[in-house]
C-alpha cells in the first residue's frame, strides 16, 4: 500500500504518449486514426474527482481494496501504463523497490534532513528540485535467542 500510494503520488514517468490505431469517438470527441495522445499519468493520479478530496495526502490506506479499487475508476492508478505498452520492467522495478525498503528498514533507521525542501518538479520525469537529503543510522543487529 505504501508503494503504491508513493507511485501515486510520484510515478516514475509524468505521462506517456499513445496513438490511436482507428478512428474513435473519446468522450463526446472524434480522434482520427493516427493521432498522438498524451496521458497525463501524473494528473491522473492527482486528479480529485477521481481521488478524493485528499488527492494531495499521503495516504496509503486508499490502496487497502487493491489498486483496482483505490479510485473511482478501475484504471486510474496507472504508473506503468496499462495494457500491451504497459512498461515491461514494472514487475522487476516494484520486487526490486519492495526488496530495498524491506533490507534498509532491517538494518537502518532515517529520517528526513531539516533541510529537506519539498519540491517536486518534473525534467523529463519527476524528482525532488532540491535532492532528498536523508539522515541515516545503523541499527543494532538483530538478536538471536540462544
Amino acid at each position: 500500500m505504501i508503494l503504491n500510494e508513493t507511485l501515486r503520488l510520484y510515478p516514475p514517468a509524468v505521462a506517456t504518449i499513445r496513438r490511436a490505431e482507428a478512428d474513435v469517438e473519446l468522450g463526446g470527441y472524434h480522434i482520427p486514426q493516427g493521432t498522438e495522445l498524451l496521458i497525463p499519468i501524473m494528473g491522473v493520479h492527482h486528479d480529485a474527482g477521481l481521488w478524493g478530496t485528499d488527492v494531495a495526502e499521503f495516504n496509503p490506506t486508499r490502496f487497502a481494496d487493491g489498486a483496482s479499487r483505490a479510485a473511482r475508476h478501475p484504471t486510474a492508478f496507472v504508473p506503468f501504463g496499462l495494457g500491451a505498452r504497459m512498461c515491461i520492467g514494472q514487475n522487476l522495478a516494484v520486487l526490486e523497490a519492495k526488496l530495498t525498503i524491506a533490507i534498509l528498514l532491517q538494518r537502518l533507521a532515517f529520517r528526513l534532513s531539516p533541510s529537506y525542501v519539498h519540491a517536486p518538479t518534473v525534467l523529463m520525469l519527476l524528482h525532488p528540485q532540491y535532492g532528498a537529503p536523508i539522515l541515516f543510522r545503523s541499527l543494532p543487529p538483530p538478536s538471536h535467542p540462544s
